[in-house]
């Protein structure tokens, strides 16, 4: 086999260690060779290191190793040597080092206490157990006290005490009542961690006398009870009642009501505190605040986010809980308790440290006399540990001295072992935190070579499949094995053979002549044995007559056909499928020997029937199709899908192409359009088809490309309109000689996982592009523009290799080359990775914020230095948020926004901003592994806007000549509000505006009484809200003045006159005539002079009144409404809140003219009545509601 050098530049230790991995021997998993090879001792078994044991029971210490020969045990107790035979009460386990200690007759638990080690000694080392601790557990009574009521005011907080007695370990705490029920929690009600009963504020229902604490000792299996706590809420209602009961009436008395308090915090005290936690621990943080309402809590941690999937929130989110916390939980967590009166919150300073934890731990080394090897004991740990090295349980300073032995930090470097060298070393790693200790020997063995595989055993294989024959040996110096065939054969070598590290021969294609009797050989200095080994070839197993696609009608009758040829020693078995499933469980499928018959055929028949035939060594099957149809086939003529070819064969083999050659089956009716070359690798993908080439229908050979060390098989299949045919028989196979890799791997990368590694990953090369046996990789990087020599390693077919030790985010030149047992591929081309992303290290500077508008501000800011970027720059994002409204000075709850600005960008556009309001933000850079700081948060206000539309208007108290005006402040002021703007216009009978009038309102007014206005006159108001900035937009409303009744009596006096009269009847029969041509014109669909008036006049859209009847209206005496006061009907007298109810006219003349309501007196005059819809002004924000009202006609007419 070819030799596989790397390319490391480092020092000797470095390539001292190197040659102990390949040198260090691996002992196989044999039962009966481990029990004649000579072995340190090893500690399978010990008690905890902080043991805690129930006094009243035998406390067993356990201690189990195994060793060649076995070890004997000793111990020592507190330092010193512990003499088990002088003590009665003190037994060891026969073969064991497991200590008994008597408690049940009459030893007492605390006589005990201490701290124990075992040793396990052989003459081949010592190996030690950790530090056991013993403690019995304790489980003492609560001390008498003498608990006086708690007597508190409704809506107090409220804290009862437990106080547990100290225990070992600490009990389990619960509160229950004199029935042994759980005392139910809540939000308002809830236990503390430690114990304690926390009431945010005192109900009523608090009332009793049984609030009991309860403390579970869980070792003894006892529950130990506080005596009851009272509690008497006194109510408000019922403090008053007593306070009146006794004072006289000419005392001042009453208890102030129940009072709303913003939170208070309950535990913890103060504005901050501590708590340090260990690496892998539960961390608790918890905060119960007082308050009325209930608060609730929200945790947060500053300047990063709680942990995903592993931030749990208990006890109604008064604890936060984070699982296997880690060094990077270290920060300030913040618990805000808050109500509807206000906040208060506290932050917990977390500290995670962390006991010693292995990086790498000892491993035990097997070696030979004279090689070399290396103990390596790394841990990590915070503060760091300190490593110190024992030999055979004995300080290594102190120890006889081996020298083959160099100590250098926390690597033992042996070079030259002899037997003596034996021993077992223990690595204790330390620091204030807690210990590991760790056993690893030295076994210096000298064996003659062992055979471990079993004499003549039998391997059966089919013919061109792989053979592997098994030859597992031992022996130190490793042996070298030699394999030989037959009784007096050569040894093995060549390219047909592949000889594996543990042994094993392998045959890539297995021919008839492979079988026979193999030889293995393993010999070293001391000696040397042999093997034999028989192996058997089989003919595979083949359908010589497939299942065929059948077509049949419904009730018919069908068979398929499974004919086989299989090796004679190797017994069939034939199953048949439908669909891949079982067949039904039908008698009318019926299995012969070497066919299906289904008999009376239904359409569930229709499906894929396959026939699988199995033998120990293979399995082979075949499919086809059956379709049931409704009636026979008509006398046309028959297209199927073509016969498959048949007769292949290979000629001009040479060896990266061969010319296949075939002859065409039957066309069916239909021309063959193509063929499909298929190839199979028995080499390394048995079984499985590829897709090599198509030709065309004419072409029946073809010169196919082949690749080195594939063992090929190809099968032609015919294409026509119809269909694919199946596959022809498989061609003779061809098996290639091997050769270097042609290509490399592809998609070479190298993203580091952590800050201090390269993750180097490529696309490993299919089996038959490897292009010969021992496919492996060497796997180069050096630092870009740093290191001028590449770091190379070799590794085994994978697709990943891990540096370790980098530098953070630096770039890396990396390139990954095939190579197999006959050499390398081309040169790689190198590709640039990096190593692992690390949070940014520094803020941006300088921001600086430019406000253009109320709306919108400009952010700048400086580059971070790409260095301190530790990873690919994505962006900067700006966090930014809404500190209060200048105009209310009112804060709210806070809300971040965050802005992305992708790329090396220094600036960037806030949109969206409130008028008037005072921001902060801050800036973050981005890479790959998240944010890095935030700026110091950046203060900036947006300058005043216009304000919104005043939120209502509203008229009432309508007189002769005055209107009241309501109005209320915009919802959104954006700024100090300066006046109000109210402008205002009469509206006379044809809709038309008048003069408008503008009024200037102090901002501190919301009503104004209007005079002098005229009576029975329609106004349409305008009201809008000024800033310095300018104005907002406007809300109209509509409204009358109301009539005079003197008035109306001179209308009456006016319509008894004749000539009045006479008009009347002139008008009325004009309308009339005006009706009649209105409806004619309707019906051609012209365009009346009203409607024309009604489009000029766009600003009034007139919304008509419907009348009962659906007609003109009805005849009313106008002086008996005058007198009465009564209203009209359908909205002739208008509400005080100057509104109606919209409804849609029938069909009368106000679909048509000018939105009149006609009504005639008694005596025939016209009394006109309005009905107006509200004006749209598009430039106006908000409009009025409508406010329809009557208006005398005779102002038209007089």
């Amino acid at each position: 086999m070819m030799k596989k050098k790397s390319i490391y530049a480092s020092r000797a230790s470095l390539v001292l260690i190197l040659c102990q991995v390949i040198s260090a021997l691996d002992v196989p998993l044999d039962s009966k060779l481990l029990e004649e090879l000579l072995q340190p001792p090893t500690i399978t078994q010990q008690s905890p290191k902080d043991y805690i044991v129930d006094p009243r029971e035998n406390i067993v210490i356990q201690c189990e190793a195994k060793g060649k020969p076995p070890p004997s045990f000793s111990w020592t107790r507190n330092g010193t040597h512990f003499d088990i035979d002088k003590d009665a009460q003190v037994t060891m386990k026969p073969n064991s080092g497991t200590l008994v200690v008597n408690i049940m007759n009459g030893g007492k638990a605390e006589a005990y206490e201490g701290v124990y080690q075992c040793t396990a000694r052989n003459e081949r080392g010592a190996a030690i157990s950790n530090n056991i601790v013993i403690r019995p557990s304790r489980s003492p009574l609560w001390t008498k006290e003498k608990l006086e009521p708690n007597q508190v005011r409704e809506g107090d907080s409220l804290v009862l005490h437990c106080r547990p007695p100290v225990g070992l370990p600490p009990p389990i705490i619960f509160w229950m009542d004199n029935a042994f029920q759980r005392l139910p929690q809540s939000e308002r009600v809830s236990q503390g961690l430690n114990g304690d009963l926390y009431f945010s504020n005192v109900q009523p229902e608090d009332t009793r006398e049984d609030y009991i604490c309860y403390a579970r000792f869980n070792h003894t299996q006892t529950i130990q009870q506080k005596q009851p706590i009272s509690v008497k809420v006194f109510s408000m209602d019922s403090l008053n009642d007593t306070i009146a009961a006794n004072l006289s009436d000419t005392d001042i008395y009453g208890a102030k009501p129940v009072t709303e308090r913003p939170p208070v915090l309950l535990t913890p005290t103060g504005s901050t505190s501590t708590k340090v936690e260990l690496r892998g621990n539960v961390l608790l943080l918890e905060c119960i605040a007082a308050g009325l309402p209930t608060p609730v809590i929200r945790w947060i941690k500053e300047g990063g986010e709680l942990p995903a999937n592993r931030t749990f929130f208990e006890n109604f989110k008064k604890t936060l809980k984070i699982i296997d916390v880690s060094e990077a939980d270290s920060g300030n967590y913040k618990c805000i308790a808050r109500n509807t009166l206000g906040s208060a919150h506290h932050v917990i300073s977390v500290t995670v440290k962390a006991a010693p934890y292995w990086i790498t731990a000892p491993r035990n080394l097997v070696l030979s006399p004279g090689e070399h090897g290396t103990l390596i004991c790394r841990a990590n740990g915070n503060p760091k540990p300190n490593i110190s090295w024992l030999a055979n349980g004995v300080p290594i300073a102190i120890a006889p001295e081996d020298p083959s032995r160099k100590v250098d930090g926390d690597t033992i470097i042996f070079s030259h072992v002899q037997e003596r060298s034996s021993a077992v070393y223990q690595c204790n790693a330390s620091n204030e935190y807690g210990y590991l200790l760790a056993n690893a020997f030295v076994n210096v063995l000298a064996e003659p070579p062992r055979i471990l595989t079993p004499v003549n055993k039998l391997y059966q294989v089919i013919a061109d499949s792989p053979a592997l024959l098994d030859c597992a040996y031992f022996g130190s110096p490793k042996p070298e094995i030699e394999w030989f065939k037959g009784v007096k054969g050569s040894i093995l070598r060549g390219n047909e053979y592949v000889f594996h590290d543990n042994g094993t021969l392998e045959i890539p294609v297995a021919q008839k002549d492979s079988a026979g009797t193999y030889t293995c050989v393993a010999r070293n200095e001391l000696g040397k044995t042999q093997n034999e080994v028989q192996l058997e070839v089989k003919d595979p197993t083949m359908i010589i007559k497939q299942p065929e696609y059948q077509v049949i009608q419904r009730y018919g009758q069908v068979s398929f056909e499974c004919i086989i040829k299989h090796d004679s020693t190797l017994l069939p078995t034939i199953i048949w499928l439908k669909d891949n499933d079982e067949l039904p469980d039908d008698e009318r499928f019926l299995v012969g020997k070497d066919n299906l018959t289904i008999m009376n055929v239904t359409d569930k028949d229709d499906g894929t029937y396959t026939c699988i035939v199995n033998t120990t060594l293979d399995s082979v099957s075949a499919s086809a199709v059956l379709t049931v149809v409704a009636a026979p086939p008509t006398p046309a003529i028959i297209y199927a899908r073509p016969n498959p070819p048949f007769d292949l064969e290979l000629t001009g083999q040479l060896e990266r192409s061969i010319e296949l050659s075939w002859i065409p089956g039957d066309e069916n009716n239909s021309p063959i359009i193509s063929f499909v070359i298929e190839y199979e690798d028995g080499l390394h993908e048995p079984g499985v088809w590829h897709y090599q080439t198509e030709v065309p229908g004419s072409q029946t050979t073809v010169q196919l490309k082949l690749s080195p060390y594939v063992n090929y098989s190809f099968r032609v299949i015919a294409v026509n309109e119809i269909g694919r045919s199946q596959p022809s028989e498989p061609s003779e196979q061809y098996l290639t000689k091997s050769a270097n890799p042609d290509e490399n791997p592809s998609n070479v990368q190298g993203i580091g996982s952590e800050p201090d590694n390269l993750v180097i990953t490529w696309e490993s090369l299919k089996g038959f592009q490897s292009n010969g046996p021992g496919l492996q990789y060497k796997v180069s990087w050096r630092q870009k523009d740093v290191d001028d020599e590449w770091t190379s390693v070799i590794v085994a077919n994978v697709s990943k290799y891990i540096v370790s030790g980098t530098p953070t985010f630096v770039p890396y030149e990396i390139k990954v080359q095939a190579l197999n047992d006959l050499g390398y591929a081309p040169e790689p081309s190198e590709v640039i990775g990096h190593s692992g992303e690390d949070l940014p290290m520094v803020a941006p500077g300088n921001v600086q914020v430019y406000v253009i508008n109320s709306t919108l501000a400009k952010v700048h800011w400086d580059p971070v230095p790409l260095k301190t970027v530790r990873g690919h720059l994505q962006g900067y994002k700006v966090y930014y948020w809404k500190v209060q409204s200048l105009s209310r000075r009112s804060r709210r709850h806070v809300e971040k926004k965050i802005l992305t600005f992708r790329g090396n960008k220094t600036f960037g556009m806030l949109p969206g901003l409130e008028p008037y309001s005072s921001y902060k933000l801050n800036v973050r850079v981005v890479n790959g592994k998240g944010e890095g700081p935030a700026s110091p948060d950046k203060v900036f206000k947006t300058p005043e806007g216009v304000p919104s539309s005043p939120s209502f208007l509203k008229i009432t108290n309508p007189t002769l000549d005055s209107l009241t005006l309501e109005w209320g402040s915009p919802t959104h002021p954006n700024g100090v509000l300066t006046s109000y703007v109210l402008k205002f216009q009469p509206i006379n009978n044809t809709h038309e505006l008048g003069p408008l009038v503008e009024i200037r309102i102090p901002a501190n007014e919301s009503s104004l009484i209007l005079k002098n206005l005229n009576y029975s006159t329609r106004y349409k108001f305008y009201i809008n809200a000024q800033t310095s900035v300018g104005s907002g937009s406007q809300i109209t409303e509509e409204a009358v003045t109301i009539m005079d009744e003197a008035m109306a009596s001179r209308q009456v006096d006016i319509a008894t006159q004749g000539w009045f009269i006479g008009l009347m009847c002139a008008v009325a029969l004009l309308i009339l005539i005006l009706l009649i041509v209105c409806f004619i014109r309707r019906n051609k669909g012209g365009k009346y002079p009203v409607k024309e008036k009604e489009d000029a006049h766009a600003d009034p859209e007139i919304q008509p009144m419907k009348e009962d009847d659906g007609t003109f209206g009805e005849y009313r005496s106008l002086e008996s409404d005058a007198e009465d006061h009564k209203p009209l009907k359908k909205g002739s007298r208008t509400p005080s809140d100057r509104t109606v109810k919209k409804e849609d006219s029938d069909d009368s003349l106000v679909d048509y003219g000018e939105g009149v309501n006609g009504q005639f007196n008694e005596d025939g005059s016209f009394i006109g009545q309005y009905s107006g819809k509200k004006e749209k002004e598009p430039a106006e924000g908000n409009e009025s509601s409508e406010a329809p009202s009557p208006v005398n006609a005779m102002n038209s007419f007089v």
